[in-house]
């Protein structure tokens, strides 16, 4: 019997998505109307940030971390060609994540600098058993994936060090917003045009996405250098001339990836939909730089539109395809991934007809949707798969 078919613990720590996707998807229906209770002082944490620092860094470093990992648990073991991580070291990761939301919401009664160790203990070990992974398969070229999540880890210490000297995360705010958008850029421009290339090269189009090549890392370096001046210098006239051409040019990318033609597709047309928030949201940015808009506009987009939907379409297709299922989204999916989406567009309207209320509502309306129909396939066994023979 293999290796693989050999595992017989539970099904949810069989794979590295499976509990990351399902922390993050719960943690996303519970996170929001916990901070809109909090933000309208129907609730107390105890916790070393204010409600809008508590919301942002757990939106970011709670579960958009836990995103990043179960991704990147599931996409390792093909680069190296090695076993997945399972079992009790996935339960022990798992454990990690929890604590760190525990502690930030203050149920430990621990000081700032306890809560942040505890909290950056997550994506230390994250990095760690990502290298060992490749490290150990030889898959040297890989190697550089621990870069982001390293950098991730530090933006969240910064994060942390910021709250304490200053009494709010301002520049921290960004920076990790920043980069998960950059990650948007990386994979999200690597796994679009692949997906779009394999669906139209089965349905025999003759023009496909354009595959990758300078101009995407050029397109790379503009959206990296322009959300470095986002998150340092929001306010600057250069910032804002930066953020407009990283708008520009990644608007360019899109357009080649031949979006239009997977009208078919909505599991596609999620991808490109929730990418096209990564220059509208540089543009509003942009805006905001020169006071020609609000300055927390574009950092909604940003994060509700682009991490958001893309978070949301990528766990849905992955789990569609890990767990032995069509990759079909169906009406639930879909509304999930719609609800989404219009809740960036409902939170730009600022405080109009309590905006802050409805996208908060129709954010968690999504992500019960979303639970409704992924938490069981990700609780459970893949499709059509054998169960273990177990002594009675």
């Amino acid at each position: 019997m293999s290796e693989r078919a050999s595992y017989s613990g539970p099904a949810l720590f069989s794979h590295g998505f499976r509990p990351f996707f399902l922390s993050a998807v719960l943690f996303g229906l519970a996170a929001v109307p916990v901070w809109l209770a909090v933000w309208r002082g129907d609730l107390g944490l105890r916790g070393p940030f204010g409600p809008v620092d508590w919301h942002v860094h757990e939106m970011i470093f709670g579960y958009g971390a836990a995103v990043v990992a179960g991704f990147l648990f599931t996409a390792v073991p093909n680069w190296t060609g090695r076993m997945p991580a399972r079992g009790w070291p996935l339960a022990a990761l798992l454990g990690l994540w929890v604590a760190g939301r525990l502690a930030v919401a203050g149920a430990f009664g621990l000081g700032p600098a306890g809560v942040m160790v505890i909290d950056g203990a997550f994506l230390l070990a994250v990095a760690g058993m990502i290298a060992r992974e490749i490290i150990a398969g030889r898959n040297w070229r890989n190697l550089k994936v621990v870069v982001p999540v390293g950098l991730l880890w530090a933006s969240n210490i910064l994060f942390h060090a910021e709250a304490m000297t200053m009494g709010v995360a301002d520049t921290g705010r960004r920076l990790g917003i920043a980069l998960l958008i950059f990650l948007v850029m990386l994979i999200g421009g690597r796994v679009v045009p692949s997906f779009t290339r394999n669906w139209l090269n089965k349905r025999g189009a003759a023009r496909m996405p354009v595959p990758f090549n300078r101009f995407d890392a050029a397109c790379l370096a503009a959206g990296a250098v322009a959300l470095l001046a986002w998150a340092v210098a929001p306010y600057a006239g250069a910032t804002g001339a930066l953020l407009w051409l990283a708008a520009g040019l990644h608007g360019a990318r899109l357009l080649r990836w031949r979006g239009a033609a997977t009208w078919r597709s909505p599991l596609l047309v999620m991808l490109h939909l929730a990418y096209a928030f990564v220059p509208l949201g540089l543009f509003v940015a942009g805006l905001g730089a020169l006071g020609l808009a609000g300055p927390q506009a574009g950092a909604h987009l940003l994060g509700i539109g682009a991490i958001g939907g893309m978070t949301v379409a990528v766990m849905m297709r992955a789990t569609l395809g890990h767990t032995g299922r069509p990759l079909v989204a169906g009406r639930a999916l879909a509304g999930a991934f719609a609800l989404v989406v219009l809740a960036a567009a409902v939170r730009l309207m600022g405080h109009w007809l309590d905006a802050v209320a409805l996208a908060a509502a129709l954010w968690t309306a999504g992500f019960f949707l979303l639970a409704v129909r992924l938490a069981p396939w990700l609780a459970m066994p893949r499709a059509g798969a054998r169960q273990p023979n177990r002594a009675r």
